[in-house]
């Protein structure tokens, strides 16, 4: 019989005045009875709804049957037929605005946890049937992938179980991309990412680190060691800054490097790992995106004692994950809304003293469907922090495009590919994730090198 209540089996979590001062993961799992409880309340409809939205196609309705059952194993597997990362997307994917947005218990209550079970899953078979990937035969044909994060590794890995020999090239000194110096430890355990990133090793694919296409290699020179294809799924790096007095001030920070010499370089853990990262008392955090939410956070649990969001629109417009800014807001993370900065304050030493912002109303509608905030007139203010972080969104690294000829891209950077393959303007190269669309979701950058992966064996196939 379903489990017909309206709500979803609760996660157990840290408490949140004990997480704000630690790196722990925040969301402790279910155990097997509580897996099954959720996923009793599935109704395994016939249409499977809730399939059309993951990028990656997993069958949904069939492994949370497969846990009702006690299946556990057997659920994982299911997972896996379609998603390379299930352990990953179990923690980061928006499931509520994508896969959970079409479950029928949505209506009236609601989803099915998906992501929660999609978690359980992965985990427990981590923890009790682990035995690595199926060795593959090769077919003798070669691909490159430019870069080690979610679109680069889910492609490697299709192509990987398709026979072909797979070389990742990523430019830091490890793989993972915004996996590991994007996302903190508190939301995706780094050793999670590493677990999956060897189950691809185990399918065959090498990984070769701190080469940097367009200054070690470039993409021609790929085609002449012998790929037959090349993927470039270089994410979306760049930090973008607001362009406003003061942001060259000692104490401003991209949220960019803020996060990746917390969560790649262990800034954390200093002096253990030799990466500090400073903040004072008081911390601002210009962005309403989960990338501010999680330097928020970060910025708390190093010591901040008063974190602040600053953000133009209210929380309606806010693009974080719900979520995010619950949990941010658990843990004592200040919101100031409708609030925009126009100016950095600092001392004659150049450091950081406040964060000049003038009050916002919301006007028309503007393109994105959220509507246009707009200054009050003689409302500014200033913020006293002794740290800003500018969290406004990335673009994609323009070196691939600098150092490869003939590569098409728009006038923000983003390569341009044809949408159904993921083909660049160049024969035998294929793009994806946020090297395409600008910083977006790792499950969306995951669907683009499944797609491109199918075009490339396609492609080679028919060469």
């Amino acid at each position: 019989m379903p489990n017909m209540s309206n709500e979803k089996v609760k996660m157990p979590e840290q408490k949140p005045d004990i997480r704000n001062k630690n790196f722990m993961e925040v969301a402790l799992g279910y155990t097997e009875e509580m897996a099954v409880e959720e996923a009793s309340r599935c109704l395994n409809c016939k249409n499977a709804p809730c399939m059309n939205g993951c990028p990656v196609n997993v069958k949904i309705p069939q492994f949370i049957d497969l846990i009702r059952k006690k299946d556990f194993e057997g659920a994982y597997k299911k997972i896996k037929e379609t998603s390379a990362l299930p352990a990953i997307c179990g923690r980061v994917c928006p499931q509520e605005s994508q896969c959970e947005k079409y479950c029928v218990r949505g209506i009236k209550g609601e989803a099915v946890g998906i992501g929660r079970l999609e978690r359980f899953a992965a985990d427990y078979f981590m923890n009790n049937c682990d035995g690595g990937e199926e060795k593959i035969v090769s077919n003798g044909k070669r691909v490159a992938v430019v870069g080690g994060g979610p679109s680069g590794l889910t492609c490697a890995g299709d192509l990987a179980k398709l026979g072909y020999k797979v070389t990742i090239f990523e430019a830091f000194h490890k793989a993972g991309g915004v996996l590991v110096y994007g996302i903190p430890e508190f939301r995706l355990p780094k050793a999670i990412v590493e677990k999956e990133i060897n189950k691809l090793k185990d399918l065959g694919v090498e990984i070769e680190t701190n080469v940097v296409i367009g200054r070690t290699l470039d993409v021609k020179e790929l085609f002449e060691d012998g790929f037959e294809a090349v993927f470039i799924g270089t994410g979306a790096g760049l930090p973008s800054f607001m362009n406003m007095p003061g942001e060259n001030l000692n104490g401003v920070y991209s949220a960019n490097e803020f996060l990746t010499r917390i969560n790649l370089m262990k800034a954390y853990k200093f002096p253990e790992y030799d990466t500090p990262v400073s903040v004072g008392k008081s911390v601002a955090v210009v962005g309403g995106g989960n990338v501010a939410m999680d330097a928020a956070r970060c910025a708390k649990r190093l010591g901040a004692e008063n974190v602040y969001i600053v953000y133009r629109r209210s929380q309606e417009e806010m693009p974080a994950r719900l979520e995010e800014v619950h949990h941010a807001k658990e843990e004592g993370i200040i919101f100031r809304l409708l609030t925009n900065p126009v100016a950095v304050k600092g001392d004659e030493k150049g450091n950081v003293t406040g964060i000049e912002c003038v009050e916002m109303v919301l006007g028309e509608a503007d393109a994105s469907g959220r509507r246009r905030p707009v200054a009050k007139e003689n409302s500014n203010f200033i913020l006293d922090v002794d740290n800003v972080i500018i969290a406004i969104g990335q673009t994609p690294n323009p070196l691939v495009k600098a150092t490869t000829e003939g590569l098409e891209t728009q006038k923000w950077g983003g390569i341009i590919v044809d949408e159904a393959t993921g083909k660049t303007s160049l024969d035998g190269v294929y793009a994806g994730g946020d090297a395409v669309t600008g910083a977006a979701t790792v499950i969306l950058a995951m669907g683009a090198g499944k797609t491109a992966a199918k075009a490339i064996d396609e492609y080679l196939q028919n060469k």
